[in-house]
């Protein structure tokens, strides 16, 4: 074994997911306990556990990533797992600077806390000085309120800043989506207003469902 192959029950790293995507799984803590989060009724996504013994560090996902291509290639690599990445900030920073040197476009799947997890760092700006290529940010409610119920937040005020994370990506030129989960009481038109009032684009995310089995083989990122 080298020094950065996983050890055997650590939790799959990279995966393939839905169209031609390596998705990077660095954490599973999260600031938010959404009701519709597909951690509450499975150990993982497309048959991939990824339930974690422990956090990879830069060289251990790049590791992966570069085993990942030996299967085929993607047209972007995603950090995307069972937690949300910028509570890994580093490593988020770091792998995305190894993506950029090698031309391989990124795409961060955020709940939108990076600011409020990291507040000594202007986020926004160092994700982008990085090189990162896109964000998908996790709006999920049009008001404060239902966002609170739905996402359960760990932070109070987590709408207004969530919005404004995304709306700061767009400004340093990240690709940016808002998304809400078709789940009753998310106001997909209103998430879809407050995207058009920043400048980033919307999109509505299919509601992943609980499988017979704990292990999903499908889900939505």
């Amino acid at each position: 074994m080298d020094d950065h192959e996983p050890s055997a029950g650590r939790g799959t790293i990279a995966y393939r997911g839905r169209g031609d995507a390596i998705y990077l799984n660095l954490t599973n803590r999260c600031s938010c306990a959404c009701e519709f989060c597909i951690r509450e009724f499975s150990d993982g996504v497309y048959g991939e556990v990824l339930v974690l013994d422990q956090e990879p560090g830069v060289e251990d996902v790049t590791a992966e990533v570069e085993r990942a291509f030996m299967d085929g290639p993607a047209d972007e690599v995603v950090f995307c797992g069972f937690g949300e990445p910028t509570m890994r900030l580093d490593v988020v920073l770091g792998v995305t600077e190894w993506l950029r040197l090698r031309r391989i476009r990124s795409r961060l799947d955020t709940n939108g806390h990076g600011q409020l997890l990291n507040p000594d760092v202007d986020v926004p700006a160092v994700l982008a000085t990085a090189g990162l290529t896109a964000a998908t940010v996790s709006l999920n409610a049009a008001d404060p309120e239902t966002y609170d119920l739905l996402c359960r937040p760990m932070f109070s005020k987590a709408h207004r800043a969530v919005i404004r994370f995304a709306e700061l990506c767009v400004g340093h030129g990240i690709e940016t989506t808002l998304t809400a989960v078709d789940y009753p009481g998310a106001d997909p038109e209103g998430c879809a207003a407050i995207a058009g009032a920043i400048g980033a684009g919307f999109r509505l995310r299919r509601l992943a469902r609980p499988p017979e089995t704990r292990t999903s083989e499908g889900g939505e990122v």
